[in-house]
Parts: C-alpha cells; structure tokens; sequence
C-alpha cells in the first residue's frame, strides 16, 4: 500500500511498505537537473552531487563511506535532466542510519575549496570518458538536435568550460536555491512503516525551513521537426539514432507508446533486431526506447554498425519505421510486446530500488500512484489501433532527426 505524507516545511514523503523483505531503500529526489540551469551554470546539478560526498561539518568523505560499509549498505546518487537523487540501501534494523548520514551529506557538506578543486579534476576526466565512448555522445547528440532550443537539449556533465569557471559561491547559490523543502520528495520502498519514515525524515530535516520554489517547472512549448547531426570520429563503428520528438510523461497515449517501443525495438523478436541484426548480419547492437519528460518527451530508436554498412542500416531502419507508421503493427505483434511489458514490468518491481524510483517519479510528476494491477490493466487496454495512431504521429519521416558519430560525413547517410 502506497501512502503520502507533506511535513509542515514542505517535504513530501512517499512509501510502500513491503513486509516480506528485509531491505529498505530510500531515496532524497530534488526537482534539479540539467533543464533548471542557466547555460551558464550547465554542469552545476552534476558537480554538487559530486561535491555531497565529499565530506560534512561531522564526517569526512571516508568517514561517510566507511559508516555505510559498516552496515552493510549501499549510498550513491545520480543526476538526470530533471531531477538529482541521492540514496541508500540497507538491512531494515539501519534505516535510521541511512537517513542521518543522507540527511547530514545533504545539508552539512562543506564544499571545501580543495576538495571543489580536486572533484573537477574527476568531473572533467568523466567529461573526457564521455567523450570517448561514442554510443554514449550519440543519444546526446540526438536528444539536443530533437530538442532544439529546449532547456533539456542541455548534457547533464555540462561542458568543461563551465566545470573550470564555476566558482565555489556560485555553486552553493544555486544548491540552495534548488535543494529546498519545497522542491524535494522523499520515496521509500522495502520492510519499514510509513510513520517510522516519516518520524525519521522529520526529526533529520527539522532545519530545512519552508521556502518558495525558484526554479521554473512550466511547461516549454517544443515542436516537432526534421534534423540531421553527424559527428565525424575516429571509431571502429557509426554509431546512429533515429526518431523524434514524442509526448511527455502525463499523456494518455504513453502507454501505447510503451507497446510501440517493445515491438519496434525493446527485444530480440523485435522488429528492428530481427530485421538488422538475424536476417541482414549487419549489426551487433541495436534497440528502441522512449524517454518520457514533464511536458514532451523522446523515441529513439540505435544501431551500431561498421562504417561500410552505416548508409544500409540507416536505410533499413528509416524503412521500417516509416512501414510501422503507415501500416502500424500486427496483432501477434501487440499480444507480444503487452505480455514483455507486463513481465518484465513485474520482474523490475520485486526490487527496492525499482519501487523506490517507482514512487518517487510519480510524486516527482504529481502523477497517480498506480499498483501493479493497475498498470497492467492500462497496458492491456491498449488496442492495435491506439499503437497506430501513435506511430503515425511519431514515425513520419517528415518528423525524423538523425544523429551519428562515427568515420562518416554528412553526406554519406
């Protein structure tokens, strides 16, 4: 059972207790990512994740990695484009603790000019990773040519420039502006009860007073368009994505989205993977997935192939998606995907940490809390009809962005 609770300063805690496991995770989620920040400050959200762990007024980074060993749990963090996460999983009996040592990282870090110093040496030798795998820069470069003018077109790492111009101040600024009462959701997903949650939360961030929220959550108009983006690379392969702008994640239609994507490209009896990988022999790796934002979102469909090959792939994928959007799917193909959805849906939410996320995206977008069987049922509402209409409006070639990195040029695909 999901329940919710706001605490008088802002805070919203959500929770699903689950009395047959001993784990519990628990996650800090602030509303800041990538889209919040001034293209200035591009880069800000990633760097103070970073800096969180880096030591307290009362711990010492190893301090705070050794008193996490110690109980046998897990910390970590991550930043996406519209949210940073921090959080732990431990045995049921440390749940208090996890919360202290998370609470105390996140309003008593110390950003110590050295350790600021040091930690943008790390953020930049990942910047430097980044660019060094090329099946990563490729969905980067996809999703800034499909949102074109869009504050989610910014990269989460931000480039190196602004990791060197940011200054310590700078940095805090922004962190307070973002990680207040208001602009924050704490989910929590394994064996503890929604009032020891909530009595833990409280009593840990009894000094986060209420305040304003300061960034812009307003939806951002974005239009569908037709784009190109290629970036010449030394690599063994070209590495390609294909699609176009799609809906966000309050739509309606989302669910026959997720049907689409399974049957385009999220197994290996899809269609695209059947088509270029079994019966053409000219990829490795190749698959679809949806991104869904607060107010639009992605479709994207990959390959990656050996230069020679790069013309044909692109091809036959532009075929097969413009042959989807004008006939749609078959019906075994629909019992198919619906029946991969529900199972690997339900397999995914035997995890703490899956339902953790679960609750907290949810909260994060004011959506309804669905429980499994409610989920399952929207997919098995989905009609071949409903993944039609949805293809037709997404796959058009008229509404196609490409984007590549590889030893390739503009003209060759």
């Amino acid at each position: 059972m999901y329940q919710k609770t706001r605490l008088d300063n802002g805070i919203e805690i959500v929770t699903e207790q689950i009395p047959y496991v001993r784990s519990v995770t628990v996650g800090f989620w602030f509303k800041a990512g990538s889209r919040h920040e001034p293209p200035e400050l591009n880069g800000a959200s990633h760097l103070i994740e970073h800096m969180i762990f880096k030591g307290t007024k009362e711990r010492s980074a190893k301090e705070i990695a050794e008193e996490i060993d110690a109980a046998g749990g897990q910390l970590n963090a991550f930043t996406d484009k519209e949210y940073t996460c921090y959080y732990a999983r431990v045995l049921d009996c440390h749940f208090e603790l996890a919360v202290e040592i998370l609470a105390d990282m996140i309003l008593h870090s110390t950003f110590h000019e050295e350790e600021l110093k040091k930690e943008k040496g790390v953020v930049l030798e990942e910047i430097h990773l980044y660019e060094d795998t090329p099946d990563e820069v490729v969905h980067d470069l996809f999703a800034a040519a499909a949102l074109e003018g869009h504050p989610l077109a910014q990269g989460i790492l931000g480039t190196a420039e602004n990791i060197k111009a940011i200054e310590r101040e700078e940095l805090l600024n922004y962190m307070h502006k973002c990680y207040t009462a208001g602009n924050m959701v704490v989910a929590v997903a394994g064996n503890v009860t929604h009032e020891r949650v909530t009595a833990a939360v409280a009593a840990n961030f009894a000094e986060m007073k209420a305040a304003p929220n300061h960034l812009s959550t307003a939806d951002f108009p974005c239009q569908m368009h037709q784009a190109k983006v290629i970036k010449s690379k030394d690599t063994e392969q070209v590495h390609v994505c294909l699609g176009s702008l799609s809906m966000g994640r309050k739509s309606n239609a989302k669910y026959a989205l997720y049907v689409l994507d399974m049957a385009l490209g999220g197994s290996m009896s899809s269609r695209l993977f059947q088509k270029l990988r079994e019966e053409r022999g000219l990829v490795y790796a190749t698959y679809s997935y949806h991104t869904l934002f607060q107010d639009n979102g992605l479709f994207t469909v990959y390959a990656g192939t050996g230069p020679q090959h790069a013309p044909m792939v692109v091809e036959l994928m532009q075929q097969e998606l413009a042959r989807v959007a004008e006939e749609g799917i078959r019906q075994e193909e629909l019992d198919r995907a619906k029946e991969q959805l529900k199972g690997s849906f339900m397999l995914s939410m035997e995890s703490t940490s899956n339902r953790m996320n679960y609750l907290a995206k949810c909260a994060l977008s004011g959506d309804e809390i669905l429980n499994p069987d409610q989920w399952l049922k929207h997919i098995d509402r989905v009609q071949i009809a409903d993944v039609h209409e949805v293809a037709a409006m997404l796959l058009r070639p008229e509404c196609q962005v490409l984007a590549a990195v590889g030893p390739i040029n503009q003209n060759e695909i």
